[in-house]
Formats: C-alpha cells, structure tokens, sequence
C-alpha cells in the first residue's frame, strides 16, 4: 500500500546526495563519473512514474512485486552513497587533503580500490537498469509534484467544550458517578464501544465536568497498556498521585508507595483502552486501589462487553454511534473556518453524503474533515466521496475507510514520516522533538531551500499530520509539541509500513529479511535468543527500545548484534542496564542518532564515540553516574542535539564551546555542577537551553545573554541558582518560550529575558515562592500568547498593562491564593485586565470568552 510513495522519498534522497559536492569528488578521485551518470539518467525515469504506481498497485499484484524489488535496490544505493558523503564529511573534518588521501595508497592498491568502488557503482547501476527495463509492462504515467506544502497550515484544536453531541451521554456517565454506592469502597463503571467512536471523548468530557472535579479531590488518568503491566500502572499512579516519580525497581516498594498515595482520598481513576483479558491482572490492581476512601471509583473504557463483566462493572454503559446530524456538524467544524461553510453550499452538500459513509465513527468523520479543511476544489472533495475505497468489503477489525483515504491523501513526503511512527508502542505520548530527530536521523525531512533548518520543517510536519487528525491529545507549546496516536491511526501505520518496521514483543517473535526499523518493546530474550533474532540481518537502520525494551540484556544486544548492523542510523536503549559501551561502538559511522538515557551505571563513555562523523542527537540524560564527557566531544562536527547528565561540577568548554551546529543543550539532574562554561557565546546556533534539577548551580556565565540564536530556555529546579539583572547587555532577542520554575530566590525576572517585542510568546513560572510581580517590561512583549503561573503565593496582583496584552489568548493561574482571588469573573480586582483573554483558567476551572 505504501511502498512506492516511499520509494519517491528515497530516490529523491539518491538524487540529492548524487549532486553533493561530496559526490562531485568521488567521481573525480574513483573514475566513475559515467557510471553514476547513468545511475542517475534511470533513476529520474523510474521515480517520475512512481506516484502513480502508488494509485495502481492495490490493483496489480505483479506491479507489487515489482516495486519491493526495486526498494530492495534504492536502498543499497542509498547506504552506498551514504558511505561515500560519511567518508568526505570524515576527510574534511580531519583535513585530508586529496594528495595525502592519494599518497597513503601504493598504485596497486589504489588501483584495487578503485576497482572494487566502480564495481560497486556498476553493480548498483545494473540492478537498477534491469527493474527499470519492465517499467515499461506497467503503463505508468508522469506525475510530477512540487516539494512545498500544499495546504493551509494554520489550524486549531477543538476543546473539551467544543465537542460535538455527546451531551447527553456525558450527563448521564456523570450521574452514575455522583451516585452514592453505600459503603462500597470502589466501583467500576464501563464505557463500552467500537473503534473510533469516541469513548475516550466522552470520558474527557466527564473527567473535566465542574461537578466531578468538586467531588473526587483526586482524579487520575491512565493509558492502559495492552499487557496491563500492574507494576507500570501502580508506578504511573503513583507518580500522577503524588507528583513525585516512581522509579524503585523493589515490586513491594512499588505497591506500598500506591496504597500511600490513595489512602483515605475520594478519587476516580479513569483507565483508557482496556484490551487485557487477563482477570487475575485486573483483581491484582484493584485489591491495591481498596485503600481509597468510600466512592471512590474507576471508569474504564474497552471495545469488549467480556472485558466490562471481567472488571465487575456496576454500570456498562454502551456508546452508540454518533447521530448523523452531529456528525455532520462535526465534519462542518473540522472542515471550515468558523461559518464558512455557507459560502461553500455545493461543498457542504458533498460533505454530507461524505458523513453518511462514515456511519457515525466521529474518528472518520473528524479525520476526513481535517483533511479536506481549506481546500474548496469542487473536483478534491468529489474524489474523496466516490473513491472506490469505500466499496471494498470491510470485516470486524479493518482499518475504517476514511482512515485509509485520508493516508492516500497524504502529501508524499509526508507519507513515510507518518509509517515511521508505527515504531512507537500503541497509547505512547509522543514529543515532536523526539520525533523530528529520528525522521531527520532516516533522511526522512526534505528542506526545500538551504536557509531552512531541517527541524523547522520537521515541526511543519507534525502539524500537518496534526491538523489531519492524524496525530490527537495534541499540547503546543510554541514549537514543542506533544500528541499520541488513536489504536485505529496506530494500526494504520502499521499497515503503511509493511515490511519495513517490526515489534519484537517475545522470543519467538520473527522479522523478515526486508526489515529496516525494529521496536524492542517489553522484550525479555534470552542471551542465545538475541543472535537468532537480530543477527542474521544486515539492512536494520533503526534499533528502538523505549522504556525498558531490553534490561539487562542490553549489553548482548550491542556486543552480538550491534556492529553487525552496518548501516545503523538509530540506537535507542533506554533504561536498559547498560554498565558499558565498547569502543566498536566508534566504527558505526552512520549513526545518526543515540539515546542511552537512564543507564545509571555507566560511568564512562568510550573515547571513540567522538568519531561518529553523522551523530546529530546524543542523548544521556538520568546516566547519574556518568563521571564526565570525553574530551574530544568537539570532533562530533555533525552533532546537534545534546541532552546530558553528568558528575562533573564545571562542563568541559573545550569540547562542547567547539559543537558548532549545536541547536539544543539539555542539562538535566547534574548534582554536583556548580558551573557551565563561561564561553557558552562559542555556541552560535543555540536555539534551545534546558537546566533542571542542579542544586548546587548558583549563577549562569554572562555569555547567555550573547546567544542569540536562542528561542527556547528553560530552567528549573536549581534551588541555589539566583538570575543575575546584567543591565549593560542586548538580551535574548530571538526568546519565543521561556518557562522558570522551582527558583526559591527568584523576585523577578530579569531584563535580558524579555527578548524583542515580537519574538516572546510563551511564558510560565511557577513554584517560585519569593516571585512577587510581573515584570514592567511585559507590557512591551506584544506577542505573548500564552501565560501561565503556578504556586507563587506572594505573586497578589497583575499589572495594569496586562490589558494592553491584545495577542494574549491564554491565562493559567494556580495554587496563587491571593492572586486568583482577584482574578475571578466579573468579581475580581483585575478581571477588567483580563476579560479580553479567549481561555482562562483559575485552579482547572476554565473560562472561555
């Protein structure tokens, strides 16, 4: 299904690196400057056709075949390339020129290796001649695309309040939970519905409704995973219970710590998406949750009537579809701009035979919305109501139609990033930092001018799976945003991807030879299990074990398996016990991307991991025993991304003040350092800076004030840290979200924060205890968006330019006594300073006006 629009993406990459200037060496060095000619020549011919084969293939079985051998192909000469780009970046960096490159060699070898590079080249070249000679059987037309974005970027999320229908559904949930159930200590109500329907929807609708907020003082709410792991859920329990993380390995510590943190309170847990069928699993989490107080209950929701009467439901509550009528509403508020629907009545009409296909999943129905939003081509909107899409023959747990067309709808570059996701564990909060470095680490973003940063398109990327409901519980934070992914959008990655990525859950799991991405999730091999898996393949670009995926067996994985992995672009083993890396790891020159976060028993890293020519994102973040970074960081010329914690107590600026194309800098948990370095200017392109939980930093270096490239900062938890006012310096000019927090010496903000008048649009502080005002200099911040404020009791007033503030479209206040006092509608103090605001929230209750 996918396979050729993912083919377009990776030709364009051969055709890119074929026009490097890397490449224009090659030819001149190895003599194969024809041959890559003609590599080139058949290349452009067979991608030009290749869209179309896209739109044909479900139709051709042959064609199918045709396209995984040419994949097969694309991506060898793809790795190949990458080498020789891998082999130049490592030239240049180490300043070998051309005659030494040539003098090393003796002319026989030279000869040798010329011979074998030409052979390689020619290989390649013949491969592809002969897939492109039966292009011709296919009648493939030319369907030539530009690179730019084709739709309308802005869009909006819609709130709890603006959900369509549901109302009544929702009164009646929350009857059910306001009922008295005697001297029951807890109760299980049910949410029972197909795929889609919106049971997750109503339960929101409920979780924030003003009376369940007022009678259960502690509300919680899980994504169940599909194992229902007890242990994972207590942990998460505890943590979203108490506010504190609940990382103890102890399963007795785990469980005491939940009962401590539930006892005696009312509270209504909500767990979302039940799948497990395993009863004992279910009795073993609720005899935990029985120390809670009288009504207190637990609302679940499930696609199965088995799993409601399994959990000894009092009530199950069976969500029907979504009436016509609002769905059609629904479709209309995705779909247009606010009323503009009437300016479209042809559209409109054509939208509601669409609806009517839907049958009355409002996950079709806002899916298909968002993607015909802003597009009035009377021809689009026929061809999404008469595809043929909706004849096939559908069974139970078929991906639903209007999923499947709105993928075929789908830009193609953003085709393979969104099959890419599949990667992920189903009901995982996803960060689109996160995201976007693993698609860069593939080559999956395509800039199309060079002043453009790859993550800047990267974020144009999410948010354009975002605004077609691709991506949902969707949070922006200017550019830093976090969603997950619905089971049904999730199961249809994993259809795109086909044979490309692949979950290993068990031992006895298998994966293919065509293979590129592997998940590791809840994985427990065996030391002999490893090799039999993993080692016998040789394409893996992607090893991805997100929490806990492979313990203590991480240490096998990498020395059995991982220098297998010649063409390896990411490394992902997080939390997975790792003491030591070997120094091997330095040989793997097309990583791109490594994430050892939460190994806290390594203490060293190898010297040679400096010489990952590629490395763009190094993430060691939690490794709390790690002594100190190597001092030839600066050799990683490619690196971009830096997440660290370390025991050093000054940071090394020789190493990192030489990082020039650093953009992100996150220090995080480093208990002993007392400095970072004073040459922080050396870092040009900084564009974000995090330091959180450093208790014995007392100040910044002054050169933070020279970055200015910085758009993001963020400092927290640093209990020590004062914030110097340095009157005499420019400030951070380009500052669009700054968020302070757990400063208890913090009175005000700092001048040289306040950025350019147009630049800041983000601001939160909060438990800032000794914070007593809002700076003068915010009425000059005539961007802000967003403000929010948590715990800082001595903070009682706002200041009277807040209502010169026109572009500020949220308020957040909390756990500010004085402050929200004044702040109340039409009674407060300072609500004449805030009434102008769209969102307001007052201690989780919101006002919009």
């Amino acid at each position: 299904m996918a396979a050729a629009s993912f083919l377009f993406n990776i030709a364009n990459s051969i055709l890119g690196k074929l026009g490097s200037l890397a490449l224009q060496e090659f030819y001149l060095i190895w003599g194969v400057k024809n041959e890559l000619n003609k590599l080139k020549k058949t290349l452009v011919t067979i991608r030009d056709v290749l869209l179309d084969a896209e739109e044909q293939q479900s139709k051709n079985h042959e064609l199918t075949n045709w396209l995984e051998e040419l994949k097969d192909v694309l991506y060898d000469a793809d790795d190949f390339l990458d080498e020789v780009q891998t082999d130049h970046v490592l030239q240049q960096s180490q300043r070998v020129k051309q005659k030494v490159w040539f003098a090393v060699f003796s002319p026989f070898k030279l000869f040798v290796f010329r011979y074998r590079m030409s052979h390689k080249v020619k290989d390649i070249r013949e491969r592809l001649d002969s897939i492109a000679a039966d292009k011709g059987k296919f009648h493939l037309s030319v369907i030539s695309v530009g690179v730019e974005m084709k739709r309308d970027l802005t869009y909006s999320f819609i709130l709890p309040s603006d959900v369509v229908g549901r109302r009544k559904e929702s009164e009646e949930v929350v009857e059910v939970l306001m009922q008295n159930d005697g001297d029951e200590c807890l109760s299980v109500v049910s949410i029972v519905g197909i795929g889609g329907v919106g049971k997750t929807t109503l339960v929101k609708l409920v979780y924030r409704d003003e009376r369940i907020v007022k009678n259960f003082p502690l509300r919680i709410w899980l994504c169940a995973s599909q194992d229902f792991d007890v242990t994972k859920l207590a942990r998460n329990i505890v943590s979203l219970a108490s506010g504190v993380s609940c990382d103890s390995a102890n399963v007795e510590q785990v469980h005491s710590s939940l009962q401590d943190a539930l006892r005696g309170k009312r509270f209504l847990l909500i767990i979302d998406d039940v799948w497990c069928r395993d009863r004992s699993k279910w009795l073993g989490l609720r005899s935990l949750l029985m120390v809670g107080a009288r009504g207190s209950k637990v609302v679940v929701t499930t696609r199965s009537d088995y799993i409601a009467a399994m959990m000894e439901s009092v009530v199950t509550y069976s969500l029907k579809e979504l009436p016509h009528e609002d769905c059609f509403g629904l479709f209309l508020k995705w779909a247009f701009r606010n009323g503009q629907e009437r300016h479209f009545p042809n559209l409109t009409k054509i939208g509601e035979d669409i609806v009517k296909k839907c049958k009355g999943v409002p996950l079709a129905v806002k899916t298909l919305g968002s993607m015909l939003f802003a597009i009035t081509d009377e021809r689009e909107w026929l061809k999404v109501r008469d595809d043929e899409i909706w004849r096939l023959r559908q069974e139970g747990d078929d991906i639903l139609p209007a999923l499947r067309l709105s993928y075929n709808q789908l830009p193609y570059y953003l085709k393979q990033c969104f099959a890419y996701c599949s990667i992920f564990p189903k009901g995982q909060e996803i960060a689109s930092v996160m995201l976007i470095q693993l698609w860069s680490a593939q080559g999956l973003i395509y800039s199309p001018n060079e002043s453009q940063e790859l993550e800047d398109v990267g974020v144009q990327y999410v948010k354009e799976l975002c605004s077609r409901s691709l991506f949902e519980e969707v949070e922006t934070y200017d550019s830093f945003i976090t969603f997950k992914m619905h089971d049904l959008v999730h199961d249809l990655a994993v259809l795109v991807a086909q044979t490309d990525c692949c979950v290993i859950k068990n031992n006895t799991d298998s994966i293919t030879e065509k293979v590129r991405h592997v998940t590791l999730f809840g994985y427990s091999p065996s030391e002999e299990s490893i090799p039999e898996i993993l080692c016998k393949q040789n394409r893996i670009r992607t090893i991805f074990a997100p929490s806990e995926g492979v313990g203590r067996y991480a240490a096998v994985l990498i020395g059995r398996c991982i220098s297998r992995f010649k063409y390896l672009r990411v490394l992902d083993l997080r939390h997975s016990n790792l003491e030591t890396l070997p120094d091997s790891i330095g040989n793997m020159k097309h990583l791109r991307y490594i994430d050892f976060s939460g190994n806290n028993s390594i203490q060293m890293l190898p010297t040679k991991i400096c010489k990952l020519p590629n490395l763009q994102t190094l993430r060691l973040v939690l490794c709390t025993e790690l002594q100190k970074l190597p001092r030839e960081m600066g050799n990683l010329v490619s690196l971009r991304h830096l997440y660290l914690t370390t025991k050093e107590q000054i940071l090394p600026e020789k190493g990192l003040g030489s990082l020039a194309l650093l953009q992100t800098l996150s220090i995080f948990g480093c208990e002993n350092l007392v400095s970072l370095f004073e040459g922080m200017q050396k870092l040009a392109k900084l564009r974000t800076l995090v330091i959180g939980d450093c208790p014995r930093l007392t100040a910044l270096p002054r050169g933070i004030v020279h970055l200015s490239a910085l758009e993001s900062f963020m400092i927290v938890n640093c209990e020590e840290l004062t914030l110097s006012d340095w009157q005499d310096c420019r400030g951070l000019k380009r500052i669009r979200s700054l968020v302070i927090g757990g400063l208890p010496h913090l009175v005000a903000l700092p001048e040289w924060l306040k950025g350019d008048s147009n630049s800041l649009k983000f601001i939160r502080i909060s438990t800032c205890p000794s914070f007593v005002a809002l700076p003068a200099w915010l009425e000059h911040v005539t961007a802000l968006e967003n403000l929010e404020i948590t715990g800082c009791p001595k903070l009682s007033s706002l200041p009277d330019s807040m209502s010169r503030l026109t572009t500020l479209r949220m308020l957040k206040i909390q756990k500010c006594p004085g402050l929200t006092r004044r702040c109340e509608k039409d009674a407060g103090e300072d609500w004449t300073k805030i009434a102008h605001i769209q969102q307001i929230h007052l201690n989780d209750i919101t006002e919009n006006n």
